[in-house]
């Protein structure tokens, strides 16, 4: 696809999990997002932009995966068909007990659409193994060959966690299997009936991830089809739980939680506000990494390029310095309430601090810059074609937006937190190598903010307020928005502002260009409500409803109006 950024372009951002389709099975899937394309191609958007598609574990956040290179098996259309191997009659024998219906009603219950998921699959497998043809048992071959380079090591982890009660904890696993070296001696020391057992539990690991590749690369091509763009999503970081540490323990920093320094804009969560956001990922060894020519980083750019024509890095700022907590986030309540003499007491003198240097001397910045720069340099050589977009928000180094800039990375352009001497920049100076957006999955809607500014009376009203006033001086609104129609007068003149910037590609979140209130995460919280919430309706009752229909047409004529079609 051509994606220049010469050409203007607008997009939706949406978390696949949340997209709702007739008959799906509890959780958005690659069939809802085909017809998810389509609707948003009829309306002029051009691209669609998704959060990670890595396998989950048991906190089902994709910004925590247990994989960095191996796709999340709820993501697949699972219907007679897709697979091929899963006929009619198995797909209803293996879902006969499930009160479906009941699964596709309000949020996600990752528990049940798992385990729904994984029966089928089973199923498919199994089917596979009776009936493939000669062609198919090849091209699956020759996929585990062609991925061996991770397989191996993602299998053996896949396969332990099902002998530790589906836990990625490998911490917490006995002895024996704690290490890679230690868990392959085990299995070499098992009873040949049991190596057999977890060797077919590995081929059957194997087969998910070549059905996940095979669709993900179609729904790339039907994309291009359609002439929308997928954009993908690397997370800096990867988790403490992983196959990857767990195969490559000496890549990683054990010792140290990656996260983001203390930002008081978000206002949920009160450790974010007091010590900043604890992720619990490991900080790279880079001089372990190099010594292999980043290896790890070459395999994780080419699995993610393989299903996206753009992908964006979340926190790009780590490859500059990444904020490092000495503890991990499980101790996150235990050290709230301390002040910092008592918090270095029980880390032995260990503090939070911007790793490997903060930018506080010329010195630290220019080291800081180069080093981020070659790390950089690595990722758009594997990237090839495709394009990378770079999440830069946050507390952000002067060096990084022009290095950025330097290395043909677009960075983020926020309307309402992008000010100079306390005045709203103009989208018409954003640099066109940016994205625009209002808002990110981590985000209130625009709409939840109306609510708290102007309807509710909450501890963030009047944060609300100042975002919303932003955001209209941004829009050239210069009346009091507090008695303007959110619907007929705000919204239009918000959107049209967005698209009418200057940057190359201008992002709405699925809830905004809704006009809806709810949000799909809150950062620095471990709620249970994260990564669940979906839309109320279904794609096909959003394209014919008569009021979405008129704001996806209004919505058209400013893509045009604006030049973005």
């Amino acid at each position: 696809m051509n994606l220049s950024p010469e050409k203007k372009i607008a997009g939706v951002l949406a978390p696949l999990f949340a997209l709702r389709r007739e008959d799906d099975l509890g959780i958005g899937d690659l069939a809802a997002l085909r017809e998810f394309i389509d609707w948003l191609a009829e309306g002029g958007f051009r691209l669609v932009q998704l959060l990670p598609i890595n396998e989950t574990g048991g906190d089902n956040s994709p910004y925590n995966a247990i994989s960095a290179v191996a796709i999340e098996p709820t993501t697949l259309e699972l219907a007679p068909g897709t697979p091929i191997d899963l006929t009619q009659e198995i797909f209803d024998k293996t879902v006969a007990d499930i009160d479906l219906t009941k699964l596709r009603r309000g949020h996600v219950n990752y528990k049940r659409v798992k385990k729904l998921k994984r029966r089928l699959l089973e199923a498919a497998f199994e089917n596979f193994g009776n009936t493939g043809s000669e062609e198919r048992k090849g091209d699956f071959h020759a996929f585990v060959e062609h991925e061996s380079g991770w397989l191996r090591d993602y299998t053996l982890f896949r396969a332990l966690m099902d002998e530790n009660k589906g836990s990625e904890a490998w911490d917490q696993w006995p002895e024996e299997q704690r290490t890679i070296e230690r868990a392959r001696q085990w299995l070499a020391n098992t009873p040949p009936d049991r190596q057999e057992a977890i060797g077919e539990l590995r081929i059957f690991f194997c087969y998910v991830q070549w059905i996940a590749h095979q669709q993900w690369r179609d729904i790339k091509a039907y994309a291009e089809q359609r002439g929308v763009a997928l954009m993908g999503d690397i997370p800096f970081g990867v988790s403490y739980y992983s196959a990857d540490v767990f195969a490559r323990p000496n890549e990683f920093a054990l010792d140290w939680a990656g996260g983001a320094p203390p930002e008081p804009y978000f206002k949920d969560d009160e450790f974010t506000q007091k010590w900043g956001q604890n992720w619990g990922i490991p900080l790279y060894r880079w001089d372990v990494m190099q010594a292999n020519n980043f290896q790890w980083w070459r395999q994780r750019v080419r699995g993610v390029k393989q299903a996206f024509h753009v992908f964006r890095i979340d926190h790009v700022l780590g490859f500059y310095r990444i904020y490092a907590f000495p503890w991990r986030p499980t101790l996150n309540q235990e050290f709230l309430p301390l002040s910092w003499d008592e918090m270095k007491a029980r880390t032995g003198g260990r503090e939070p601090h911007f790793a490997p240097r903060n930018d506080l001397s010329w010195e630290n910045s220019q080291a800081n810059r180069r080093e981020g720069e070659g790390y950089l340099r690595m990722v758009l050589e594997g990237a090839g074609a495709s394009r990378v977009v770079g999440e830069d928000l946050g507390t952000v180094p002067d060096y990084v937006r022009p290095n950025l800039q330097g290395l043909g990375i677009a960075g983020f352009k926020i309307p309402q937190w992008e000010c100079r001497h306390d005045q709203v920049i103009p989208g018409d100076q954003y640099e066109r190598l940016s994205v625009a957006t209002y808002a990110t999955h981590d985000h209130k809607p625009i709409r939840a903010l109306w609510e708290e500014a102007f309807v509710e009376q909450t501890a963030t009203s009047e944060q609300a307020k100042g975002d919303l006033i932003k955001i209209a001086r941004f829009s050239r609104i210069d009346r009091d928005i507090s008695s303007t129609d959110y619907e007929r007068e705000f919204y239009p003149r918000i959107f049209e502002a967005l698209f009418a910037s200057n940057s190359w590609i201008a992002v709405v979140m699925l809830t905004d260009l809704l006009a809806r209130k709810y949000r799909f995460n809150v950062p620095g919280t471990a709620a249970n409500s994260n990564w669940t919430r979906r839309m109320q309706r279904t794609i096909s009752q959003l394209r014919n409803s008569r009021k979405e229909r008129k704001r996806i047409g209004l919505v058209r004529e400013l893509l045009l109006k604006t030049g973005r079609v």
